[in-house]
């Protein structure tokens, strides 16, 4: 049996960050006279601590409130989505292992967002400033994240009745469970179960339908193309390699790997033997590089969007041959107008967006940070 321990932290956001939050509070609770913005941590433990484990892991979150009370207002509490684990929480549980807390399960960060104003109840502006709902959920009360640690029971694997529903029945479940299967993998999965003379599990959809993405298989780029009742001689990758075909020099690796690698230098490095001692080592060290796109993700959220397209870059280069060392990344961004507030400029027209996207200005201050600090924490 586990317990939830809640601990109080320090301010979540700078002054300008939390003074930027405020105007756009503001906006939409014309009444506003306070905001606040509080970390609380939540923490799963496998058995009561002592006075002093307690007080170290304090501590180690620096779970020092700025004041003794709590803020007056009303509380908005955001915290990862329910039901996953934030990748905070996976980098902060296992630091607090490294450091000898083995009763410590699993630690969750949350924010607590204080506002003393009327009209808070209800509204749905003031819900989209304060968190992303993609990737957050937001609570009435501190004690409701414990439903942060509930742990569920394995859903039963189920199937879809090809069989007897046919092609109408794989239509269903392609948007129940959300596949996007397009028109042609619907016929050829319905041929092949149906051939097969069995029906497909959901499990089975859900890692075709991934699987067999153009994030993965890349289907557009290595299709055929007509234009013009003509047909082309080559798909776009082919297009694309065409340059390493005709200047193949000063490649070792090209479209055959996590990464490709370009010839480098024989340098000395700095490694221990087998003896344990430090010498220098002539060897040839050749230079990997890697881009890695997070187009979709970054306008989402561009935060964690960013970040995580930066991480899979960094995986990629690191599962190259026998592996490398990450040194240095750039984050590159493409968005339309920023339409910053009071700074409009003559050549910005108000195209519209998607309401789930993030707007260009929020993409802009946001996704760098992102891809900066997922970068940083790798040494670059």
């Amino acid at each position: 049996m586990t317990s939830i321990l809640k601990l109080r932290g320090a301010a979540a956001l700078s002054s300008s960050r939390l003074e930027r939050l405020g105007r756009a509070v503001g906006e939409v609770l014309p009444k506003l006279n306070a905001l606040v913005a509080e970390h609380w941590y939540f923490i799963e433990l496998n058995a009561a601590l002592s006075a002093e484990e307690h007080a170290r892991l304090v501590d180690l979150l620096d779970a020092h409130p700025a004041t003794v009370a709590p803020p007056a207002g009303t509380l908005r509490l955001v915290v990862p989505r329910l039901g996953t684990i934030s990748p905070w929480s996976s980098k902060a549980t296992d630091i607090a292992h490294q450091c000898g807390f083995d009763k410590v399960v699993r630690i969750e960060r949350g924010i607590a967002y204080t506002i003393e104003a009327r009209g808070v109840e209800g509204n749905a502006g003031l819900l989209a400033l304060l968190h992303d709902r993609m990737t957050e959920s937001i609570l009435n009360s501190v004690d409701e994240a414990e439903a942060l640690f509930h742990h569920y029971q394995p859903q039963p694997l189920t199937t879809v009745d090809i069989l007897a529903g046919g092609r109408a029945a794989l239509e269903r479940a392609n948007g129940e469970l959300g596949l996007a299967l397009s028109e042609d993998e619907i016929d050829y999965l319905v041929e092949n179960f149906s051939r097969m003379g069995r029906n497909p599990t959901d499990v089975e959809l859900m890692m075709f339908a991934q699987a067999n993405s153009e994030h993965c298989r890349h289907k557009i780029f290595n299709a055929d193309w007509v234009i013009d009742a003509r047909p082309m001689e080559k798909t776009l990758f082919g297009m694309i390699k065409d340059t390493h075909k005709a200047h193949p020099e000063g490649t070792v690796v090209a479209y055959s790997d996590n990464a490709s690698v370009i010839e480098g230098a024989r340098i000395a490095r700095l490694y221990p033997d087998a003896d344990g001692a430090f010498r220098y080592h002539d060897e040839d060290t050749h230079i990997l590089a890697k881009v890695e796109t997070h187009n979709h993700p970054t306008a989402i959220s561009p935060f964690p969007g960013a970040a995580t397209g930066a991480g899979g870059e960094i995986r990629d280069e690191g599962a190259t041959g026998r592996g490398s060392r990450p040194k240095a990344g750039l984050a590159g961004f493409t968005v339309s107008n920023l339409n910053i507030p009071d700074f409009g400029q003559p050549w910005e027209k108000p195209y519209g967006k998607p309401e789930r996207i993030a707007s260009a200005l929020d993409i802009m201050i946001e996704g760098p940070i992102g891809a900066a600090a997922f970068n940083n924490e790798f040494g670059r």
